[in-house]
């Protein structure tokens, strides 16, 4: 492509009490009352708003855009429309990837429809069991081809910006010593987490139909790849990391993600690196696991380095794309950041450690949520 390559986020969040903090199933009221406001799905400019899984939880979903300046304030606005439709029912909205306290049958409720029905009846506990946010990010490609050739070049590089999104240390109640276990439940989908190298799109597509021929897949919607074709748009989607509660934060992973695509895309002819699918499963772990907090695996030699260094390695790579964009100072002051003060994950451990509870870790991200 001659152009900058156009990037788009989707973004889940959790309707929460503002009193307790407890997730409730009001997602129908909620976006009811953003059509009210005049500020529903598809009203106006700006991110969509759309029901998901869950009546717990509702969808922004952005436009594709130019700027990553754009991206930010359409997430900003989004958030800001459920929180105003929401607050009229004491309900707010959550940027967190899992239900960080106890939660009640009612609060795992799924939307209406027979699309959500099917998904339940075939996947059973699996579907019934995943009640959380990620953060999606498309990024334009030229067709099939080479989407397929950025999807078996970035696989090493998927476990940073995991560890750089880890946002889920907290799940139900519970401590999962993780700071991501949102990630963890998603490789329990039978098709989630990274591939074998796919080799040219008809590779891709085979995969596919044989994973939907199968049951592995419900259909190609339900192919749960960490990085895939989107089925709806002419882009790869990584679906790796956690909602982050900081749109700072965020933005830091969409940038490196569409620099990466950009930086892969220009290399569809040089061999993509040998990995194999156990190494990816445990560099991806050891990211849910640590977040910025310890050593990850190196994309580059393979071997357990500082998170630091790992980061460095990426955006050593990623250099050039990054400066084309746009974006390199972004990128810079939101990693000196991350890597100074911690992930999301870091931030609500920090709230336990200083005397709170878990109640005061959802209002932190409450705040935090709009407020970015």
């Amino acid at each position: 492509m001659t152009t900058l390559r156009r990037l788009g986020v989707e973004e889940e969040l959790l309707l929460g009490d503002v009193a307790t903090g407890e997730v409730l199933p009001v997602a129908r009221e909620v976006l009811a009352e953003c059509g009210r406001l005049g500020a529903g799905e598809g009203a106006g400019e700006g991110a969509a708003l759309k029901h998901e899984f869950f009546l717990a939880q509702v969808e922004v979903a952005t436009a594709p855009q130019v700027e990553v300046a754009a991206v930010r304030r359409e997430l900003a606005d989004g958030r800001a429309r459920v929180a105003g439709a929401g607050a009229t029912m004491g309900v707010a909205p959550l940027a967190v990837p899992g239900p960080v306290l106890a939660t009640a049958a009612s609060g795992r409720e799924v939307s209406p429809g027979d699309r959500y029905a099917a998904v339940e009846d075939h996947y059973g506990e699996t579907a019934r069991a995943s009640l959380m946010c990620a953060m999606h990010v498309h990024v334009e490609v030229a067709g099939p081809e080479e989407g397929v050739a950025v999807i078996d070049r970035v696989r090493p590089w998927v476990p940073v910006l995991l560890a750089l999104s880890t946002n889920s240390p907290f799940w139900h109640g519970s401590d999962t010593g993780h700071a991501s276990w949102r990630s963890r439940v998603w490789n329990t989908w039978p098709t989630g987490g990274p591939a074998e190298l796919f080799g040219d799109a008809a590779g891709y597509r085979a995969r596919v139909d044989s994973m939907v021929a199968g049951g592995a897949a419900l259909d190609e919607g339900l192919v749960n790849l960490d990085v895939r074709l989107s089925h709806r748009y002419p882009t790869v989607e990584l679906r790796v990391a956690d909602v982050c509660t900081d749109l700072d934060d965020a933005m830091v992973v969409a940038a490196l993600t569409r620099a990466l695509v950009g930086h892969f895309a220009a290399r569809a002819d040089e061999p993509p690196a040998a990995w194999r699918v156990d190494e990816l499963r445990g560099a991806a772990w050891r990211a849910a696991r640590f977040g910025l907090d310890d050593r990850l695996v190196s994309p580059v030699s393979h071997e357990l380095v500082a998170a630091a260094e790992a980061v460095h390695q990426l955006t050593d790579l990623v250099a050039a794309s990054l400066e084309a964009a746009g974006d390199a100072d972004l990128v810079r002051r939101g990693l000196e950041a991350l890597l100074t003060r911690g992930t999301g994950a870091a931030r609500q451990r920090e709230v336990v450690a200083a005397g709170g509870s878990l109640t005061d870790v959802v209002a932190d991200v409450r705040r935090r949520t709009v407020r970015s």
